[in-house]
């Protein structure tokens, strides 16, 4: 935002200031809280595996739900929005895991997580789950929301649908904004144009300099995008093209804690 001068400077000084750093969610509901974004182009940690003390400069953190936030920084709550995180598959109702037309699980064999059946008619009971985190986040004292595994529906052996993933986010993007809570995509760059529709507010991309596709992130968010590269050369790449306007950060594919034998974590 450009500035703006008059004769009332700290009045608009303050105005400005406050538009920068604050997104009024009216898409979906008015009576919805105002969301603060993280800030852009800000030091960055992810650390999915542990919380840990935060390394100099950093000012944004993404831990998982089950974390604390870190005091004083602004703090995104990882929750594994449409798969199963390990362990806890018996606390999901069994029928609200996605099987095949034998009855079997869908399972996303990388991670080896039971997909969830975001399908209408059992969108909204999988969300009540969900949102449910969410509120835990919020009380918690979080910022932000980073829901994983929008892109379940290419794993899904064709039972999932685009217009299914991007329903049940919304349903999400509504409960988060109602806490006051900003909400981010997490990669599935094919439908970041349908951000606003679904009142996505920013972005978490994984490996979007490796596969070059940081570019198409920041033109659907503009330079609202946090980036994770995993491998140096990736690193390289994002920070080349876009070092200078995105938060962006390299670590272990294990996205471990420091001391530990694969632990790595570079900036630009």
């Amino acid at each position: 935002m450009s500035k703006v001068f008059s004769t009332r400077p700290l009045l608009v000084a303050a105005v400005a200031a406050t538009a920068a750093a604050v997104l009024a969610v009216v898409n979906h509901n008015p009576a919805e809280a105002a969301v603060t974004l993280p800030p852009v182009h800000a030091g960055f940690d992810y650390q999915l595996d542990g919380p840990y003390t935060p390394p100099d400069g950093v000012q944004v953190v993404s831990r998982d739900r089950t974390a604390p936030p870190a005091a004083g920084l602004y703090n995104i709550c990882y929750v594994n929005a449409f798969q199963v995180q390990p362990g806890e598959q018996d606390e999901w109702d069994p029928d609200l895991l996605l099987r095949d037309a034998q009855g079997n699980l869908v399972i996303d064999e990388d991670w080896g997580e039971p997909l969830l059946d975001i399908r209408p008619g059992k969108a909204e009971r999988v969300a009540a789950t969900v949102n449910g985190w969410i509120d835990g986040c919020a009380d918690s004292g979080y910022q932000a929301i980073e829901p994983d595994n929008y892109d379940s529906f290419s794993r899904s052996k064709d039972l999932l649908t685009t217009a299914d993933a991007k329903a049940f986010l919304t349903l999400l993007a509504e409960h988060a904004h109602q806490r006051g809570l900003a909400i981010g995509q997490k990669n599935t760059v094919e439908l970041a144009g349908d951000r606003e529709a679904i009142g996505l507010d920013f972005a978490v991309a994984e490996q979007c300099g490796e596969y070059d596709e940081c570019g198409q992130y920041v033109d659907a968010f503009g330079d609202n995008v946090l980036v994770i590269e995993y491998t140096d050369e990736g690193l390289s790449t994002a920070c080349a093209g876009y070092g200078d306007r995105l938060s962006i950060v390299r670590r272990d594919v294990d996205v471990s804690t420091p001391g530990s034998s694969g632990y790595v974590r570079k900036t630009c």
